[in-house]
């Protein structure tokens, strides 16, 4: 997934219209219009650092004369008590920006130091780590760009980019072949160039994909680790295989070593923490 600064500034623009509405009334009515002064981005927490890029443009929409200065880039490690980046200009147009650039900045943070673990276990095996489409609504761009700074790769953006036919798809479609047939002649008759990748609930549904063919991925459901070692002897490098479903720090080691090409876990976006991060003024 690239990185859409359109779409990302449509995102600053909806989130500071909901927050800022008809006026930042506590700053306007408290900080001299003239008054500017300096605030540093202090972090009080352990991980790795996302949203840095994200916070630059934040602060430009809301005020083209800040200044920011980066001690810490997006996807270092960061710890207890550093500055990551000092901002400079209106003390208004700072605090007006403060808590967006915080929101996204902790939850940013939060997904790419979750998937900076990940990575970190399956160090010394080929998997890649995928996340999914369990991400917030409105947020997904940015969750997903977390992702990619911690070290992950990101799957489709949405229902939109890539074909992927999923349990029910198939029951729905009458089975796996008539779910291919019909994903194929679609794309036909819409002239659309979509990659597509359909999961199989077990050996044998594997075995109609591998006698049809048409993918470019085999996504393997719940299996057992005995399961997916089965597929993969069955699969003998045709197509990647990503293993999905109940996967976790706990076990994704296990998944990997097993052979798969990929690990898809919703666990990065729908359970990482945020991290602790916060917008004090330099006095």
């Amino acid at each position: 997934m690239e990185i859409d600064k359109r779409a990302i500034t449509k995102f600053i623009k909806n989130a500071l219209a909901e927050d800022v509405g008809d006026g930042d009334h506590t700053s306007l009515s408290t900080i001299p219009a003239d008054a500017v002064g300096k605030a540093r981005l202090l972090v009080k927490d352990n991980g790795i650092l996302a949203g840095v890029e994200l916070a630059k443009m934040i602060f430009k929409a809301v005020d083209k004369n800040l200044q920011v200065k980066v001690l810490i880039k997006d996807g270092k490690p960061i710890k207890y008590g550093d500055i990551a980046f000092y901002v400079e200009g209106s003390d208004r147009s700072i605090l007006t920006a403060e808590r967006l650039v915080l929101n996204c900045m902790q939850r940013m943070s939060g997904i790419a130091t979750t998937t900076h673990q990940v990575v970190t276990l399956l160090e010394g095996t080929k998997t890649k780590v995928l996340d999914t489409r369990k991400t917030t609504p409105g947020f997904r761009m940015l969750e997903k760009w977390g992702v990619q700074i911690g070290g992950g790769v990101n799957h489709r953006f949405g229902l939109f980019d890539m074909i992927l036919i999923k349990d029910n798809h198939v029951d729905y479609a009458g089975g796996i072949k008539n779910a291919l047939d019909a994903a194929h002649n679609y794309l036909k008759a819409t002239n659309k160039n979509l990659p597509i990748e359909i999961e199989v609930r077990n050996l044998t549904e594997l075995q109609e994909v591998l006698a049809i063919g048409g993918v470019v991925r085999i996504m393997v459901d719940n299996f057992s680790y005995e399961n997916i070692r089965e597929a993969i002897k069955m699969v003998d490098g045709r197509f990647p295989i990503e293993a999905s479903g109940g996967i976790s720090p706990s076990n994704v080691r296990k998944y990997a070593e097993c052979g798969v090409d990929y690990v898809s876990l919703g666990y990065l976006t729908h359970s990482a923490k945020s991290l602790d991060l916060s917008l004090k003024a330099v006095k």
